[in-house]
């Protein structure tokens, strides 16, 4: 509208121009070799803008003759580029759904029209990695590196294909060059997972500072990691620097409570040095929140020299903080059994392997109570029936990370390197049915000769005996030596033996 304004404007302005001219008066003239020209001045100025357009249209034809070579280039390369960058977009599509013909005809095409531009680039790579072709790949990313406005881009292309190819130095190289250029989330992870996979706390620690100051982590998580290297350098200090291990594990314990093995060192370096009254405290805090057995032995063994009884009073205290979980029961019966309170030890795991319990007792259930038979009676059978039980328990929490169980906590994976990668978990069951569950009878002493009727048990039995007997006392006694040699012991819990649960084992023939 302003356009169509100003365009009346100037056509206003000219009429009235031209109206002034024709109304003046005179005559213009004009000398030219002898020649004398004389015309109005309407005239004369209307011939002087004739002339003024035609010069002006015979520049621009001039003009436009001189520059079509380069127009014509420019249209060229234009059409060029907008196939390119259509081809561009097509591959990043094609490469990001898998389909590697489409995108390796989408590259070549991408590369006539863009050439080295980035993207260009870009596309190339991941079609190489798409293909296999890690040569390309390198090269590619190489050349991504080379341009400081790509030179991130390149150095994490390198650094993935430095990783994919196991070459751990190489990675970490390409981590710390893209870490100086910005401050970027990915370096800051893979500088600390260098450090930590090589167990070199300190300079780990010193990354977990530098990506909490450079806030690529949250202060929850950097809190966490300063609390696993903190620990992990105690435990490395070990007994010879106590006091410096006590203030990491205190400190260890501060940033996070619910890291088990930093109470645990806490306490039992606290222990040493007497605070028994600061030890108790931290490991109670924490059983509340998460009854562990590490805890439950630095806690029953604070006091050197206590007598079993007062151990097994400590484990009471602990265990009434958390009553219901099995942790609890399972360190008052450990300590019961220490101290030759069986009724005590079968009190705590009653509820546990009571036939209408919910749950099935687990293996740790299940060696334990095998522990309080042969303690107390030397129950062969009952001990066989336990660690039979215990075979084919439900498995107890323990220490897991990337899908390798541990008995003890690391402050990495061994699989992985990943720091902090350990939880205390259940590890998934087998799929397999076993049989419903019953509590064992108590062993009977037989009163007459034991008379074998389970013949498939007898015949797998005799296989192992080192030869057949004719008379049914030798059979009898060849039988239940077998029986005994097959016997699993505590650390071996064998696969469960068809036999009676109250075998007293062979008997002597008398002389």
């Amino acid at each position: 509208m302003i356009r169509l304004l100003v365009f009346i404007a100037l056509l206003a302005l000219l009429a009235a121009g031209f109206a002034w001219v024709a109304d003046q008066p005179g005559d213009i003239a004009v000398t030219f070799r002898g020649m004398r020209y004389e015309t109005s001045p309407v005239i004369a100025f209307s011939a002087v803008l004739a002339l003024g357009l035609a010069v002006a249209i015979v520049l621009w034809l001039l003009r436009l003759f001189l520059t079509a070579p380069g127009r014509l280039s420019r249209a060229s390369r234009k059409r060029k580029r907008d196939r390119g960058l259509a081809a561009l977009s097509k591959g990043m599509v094609a490469a990001g759904a898998g389909d590697l013909r489409t995108a390796q005809r989408a590259t070549a095409l991408a590369g006539k029209g863009l050439g080295d531009e980035p993207l260009a680039l870009l596309l190339r790579a991941q079609t190489a990695q798409l293909a296999g072709d890690r040569d390309t790949t390198r090269e590619t990313f190489a050349r991504l590196a080379e341009n400081p406005e790509t030179r991130a881009l390149g150095l994490r292309g390198l650094h993935v294909e430095a990783r994919r190819a196991g070459d751990a130095e190489a990675a970490h190289h390409y981590a710390q060059e893209a870490h100086k250029i910005a401050p970027v989330a990915w370096a800051g992870a893979a500088v600390l997972e260098h450090h930590s996979s090589n167990q070199d706390w300190t300079a780990a620690l010193k990354a977990v500072e530098a990506n909490a100051a450079q806030r690529l982590i949250d202060k929850p998580t950097a809190n966490r990691q300063r609390a696993v290297l903190k620990t992990a350098i105690a435990l490395d200090l070990g007994d010879r620097d106590q006091a410096q291990a006590l203030n990491l594990a205190r400190e260890a314990a501060d940033l996070a409570p619910d890291l088990i093995p930093a109470v645990a060192l806490a306490g039992r370096l606290l222990a040493r040095r007497g605070d028994l009254r600061k030890a108790a405290k931290l490991i109670e805090g924490a059983w509340k929140a998460a009854p562990h057995p590490d805890l439950a032995r630095v806690y029953v063994d604070l006091r050197p020299g206590d007598s079993a009884s007062d151990r097994l009073a400590r484990a009471r205290t602990l265990a009434r903080l958390a009553a219901s979980d099995p942790e609890s029961a399972l360190s008052v019966a450990r300590a019961a059994i220490d101290a030759r309170d069986f009724t005590a030890a079968r009190q705590a795991m009653a509820p546990f392997i009571d036939a209408s319990a919910a749950n099935r007792p687990t293996a740790r259930i299940c060696l334990v109570m095998a522990d309080i038979e042969d303690a107390e009676r030397g129950a062969a059978g009952l001990v066989r029936e336990w660690l039979s039980r215990a075979s084919r328990a439900p498995r107890d929490k323990a220490w897991v990370a990337d899908g390798m169980i541990s008995d003890t906590w690391s402050p990495v994976s061994p699989a992985s390197g990943k720091l902090d990668a350990f939880r205390w978990m259940t590890p998934p069951e087998r799929l397999t049915a076993d049989a419903p569950w019953e509590p064992p009878a108590e062993p009977a002493i037989p009163e007459a000769p034991i008379q074998i009727e389970a013949q498939p048990v007898e015949a797998a039995i005799v296989e192992a005996a080192p030869a057949p007997a004719d008379d049914a006392a030798t059979k009898l006694a060849a039988i239940s030596e077998a029986a005994r040699s097959a016997t699993p012991t505590r650390e071996q819990v064998l696969a469960p033996i068809a036999a009676a649960p109250d075998d007293p084992g062979p008997r002597k023939k008398p002389d």
